[in-house]
């Protein structure tokens, strides 16, 4: 039988079968994909093969083999380093929700996961969620981040969970597309996808005061049908994204304002650190490129792993047009 796993607890996976019924599958062996040290070998969104077994009453699903992925969102394992986390497979968007505070959300982790997302052939779109919740001055803050992510050529859209402000321009994009929602706990994953399909009542959490930061809600990824067509999966709140080994030469590459300027570089494997007449570093000097998406970038080109809940300029300002702080480091 084919079917689609809807959702992964490591141990077992719940797959959709083509008739419509679900199914608890195990996996037999170990399963090795395209030489990925996997935690997770069958992930939230994959389309498997799988048999039939009765054990006494039950009828437990087997699943025999994983259909070759279009793509998947990858992530370093939290307490194993050399091992990766498939976060979900086959997705035609993946929506990342920001909050500027309660809890923040940090350029190097938008960054680290747009890079992912284009490495991996994802169309990523940014919402700034709780909109309703910010001060003029925070809104400001706001419009000057989506700016910058405009300007690089990605869509962001200001909305509420709450209020329902823009939920329409979102669920346009869902319709009949498989999306993903991710970002860190707290953010309100849970609630914008109870706004957008309420049938679903999925569980949601307060914020912690004392760290600012959500309580996990969701443990697992899971798939969930939408009534107006598509799916959309909601994944675990994620505290970090490590960036999963890539050559130092293709990294630039996954920057799309970088890429573009590449060609002018004096060399072709310019790494836009101390090469002369590199076209980034002069565009960097011009202010035409953000500081913020620099410092990222060296930061993943280093292989620095410890920055991802840290804000390394402090308070991005409206006022520095590029995205390179006044008076910052």
């Amino acid at each position: 039988m084919k079917g689609l796993v809807y959702k992964s607890t490591g141990s077992w996976y719940s797959v959709k079968a083509e008739n419509g019924t679900f199914y608890d599958c195990r996996i037999k062996g170990k399963f090795r994909i395209g030489g990925i040290k996997s935690t997770n070998p069958v992930a939230v969104g994959d389309r498997v093969d799988f048999d039939i077994e009765k054990k006494g009453d039950e009828t437990v699903g087997v699943i025999k083999h994983i259909d070759e992925r279009e793509n998947y969102i990858i992530r370093k394992s939290v307490n194993l380093s050399k091992q990766t986390h498939i976060i979900a497979a086959n997705i035609d968007v993946a929506f990342l929700l920001i909050t500027l505070n309660n809890p923040p959300t940090f350029t190097t982790f938008i960054d680290r996961f747009l890079v992912t997302a284009e490495a991996y052939h994802i169309k990523a779109v940014l919402l700034f969620n709780k909109i309703d919740t910010y001060s003029e001055d925070e809104l400001l803050e706001i419009k000057f981040l989506a700016a910058l992510y405009r300007k690089i050529g990605y869509e962001c859209i200001g909305i509420s969970a709450i209020t329902g402000k823009n939920i329409d321009k979102v669920k346009a994009i869902m319709k009949d597309k498989v999306t993903m929602f991710s970002g860190h706990s707290g953010v309100g994953k849970s609630t914008l996808i109870n706004a957008i399909e309420p049938g679903l009542d999925l569980k949601t959490s307060e914020i912690s005061e004392q760290h600012s930061q959500g309580q996990h809600t969701t443990t697992f990824a899971e798939m969930f049908d939408l009534s107006f067509g598509g799916q959309i999966i909601d994944t675990p709140g994620i505290k970090g994204f490590g960036v999963v080994e890539m050559d130092k030469e293709e990294l630039g590459d996954y920057f799309p304002e970088f890429f573009e300027l590449k060609e002018n570089c004096k060399f072709n494997n310019c790494l836009h650190l101390e090469e002369p007449q590199c076209a980034v570093k002069k565009a960097l000097e011009n202010e035409e490129i953000a500081w913020s998406r620099y410092k990222s970038y060296l930061q993943i080109l280093e292989g620095e792993e410890d920055h991802f809940r840290k804000d390394i300029y402090g308070p991005l300002t409206p006022a520095s047009p590029a995205g390179r702080p006044k008076g910052g480091t």
